[in-house]
């Protein structure tokens, strides 16, 4: 008797070899996605335009070409959109296709994400360092057009009331019109008497014009308070009056015909000099 197995064995299809592959009648993902959009009456452009997903992308997942996806992730994502355009269950699909490529992709690390997000360009922040240069440069350039601009100047507003009243008339000999003493129309002559007469003897009083052109002018009292601040057009005057001291910046020295305690103060300074000035009660020339 023979151990082996018997020739009626061997020719005996095994278990194995009966087994028939089983062949997937489905179509595939791309087909059944186009068959859809069909179904849905929707051309390529329109659900391009609905889903932002670009025309030759759909065509080539409609023809089963997922290279241009950009990776496995974007193809499924794809997927699904386009089946939500579509009306139908993206879910099939996407098991469909993770079946034919390998299983569903490991999820994303974050690392790389996080780097993307970092990359990113901050928004610029205001330069206020250029902002406050330029704000300094402007008020440089309109002090000085002020300054030295030449244009046509109003007339003369006195805030002294003593600068209001009228010159003394000039004497006249009798039977002819000739003035007889030429100094009493001397306008230098009239603003200082008109000062000298005006000054409080127990104050510091202060009147300055801008004579020879406008200026910038601050004047302060002798606790620090700001009396005063702006630019003095030509021919103006401002007369200032404190008990004890009066400080004063002009901006233009040169232009400034100032009296102090009714005595005019002479070489304030050069047009265009700036000039910090104090003065008290008594002798401007000790003040």
């Amino acid at each position: 008797m023979s151990l082996g197995n018997s020739p009626e064995e061997d020719d005996r299809p095994s278990v194995e070899d009966d087994r028939t592959p089983v062949e997937d009648d489905r179509p595939s993902v791309g087909r059944s996605l186009q068959q859809a959009r069909v179904n849905a009456g929707l051309t390529v452009d329109e659900v391009s335009s609905n889903t932002r997903v670009r025309v030759p992308i759909i065509h080539a997942i409609e023809q089963d070409d997922f290279t241009r996806c950009g990776g496995r992730v974007y193809a499924r994502g794809h997927i699904r959109t386009l089946a939500r355009a579509a009306g139908v269950d993206p879910v099939p699909l996407v098991a469909q296709y993770d079946a034919e490529h390998g299983g569903r992709p490991a999820p994303t690390p974050a690392a790389p994400l996080f780097d993307a997000e970092r990359i990113r360009p901050e928004p610029r922040r205001p330069n206020w360092t250029a902002a406050m240069v330029a704000a300094i440069v402007a008020v440089v350039g309109f002090v000085g057009f002020t300054l030295f601009n030449g244009g046509a100047e109003s007339g003369p507003v006195s805030a002294d009331p003593a600068s209001s009243k009228p010159s003394a008339a000039p004497s006249h000999k009798k039977g002819s019109g000739k003035v007889s003493d030429p100094k009493v129309a001397d306008p230098k002559a009239e603003a200082s008497a008109s000062a000298i007469a005006g000054v409080p003897a127990n104050k510091v009083t202060v009147k300055l014009t801008a004579e020879n052109g406008q200026t910038w002018m601050s004047a302060k009292d002798h606790n620090g308070k700001l009396l005063e601040e702006g630019v003095l057009k030509r021919g103006a005057s401002k007369t200032f009056t404190d008990s004890k001291r009066i400080d004063l910046v002009l901006g233009n020295a040169g232009a400034v015909q100032l009296f102090v305690n009714g005595k005019e103060v002479k070489n304030l300074g050069d047009d265009g000099q700036v000039q910090r000035l104090s003065y008290t009660r008594g002798d401007p020339s000790a003040g």
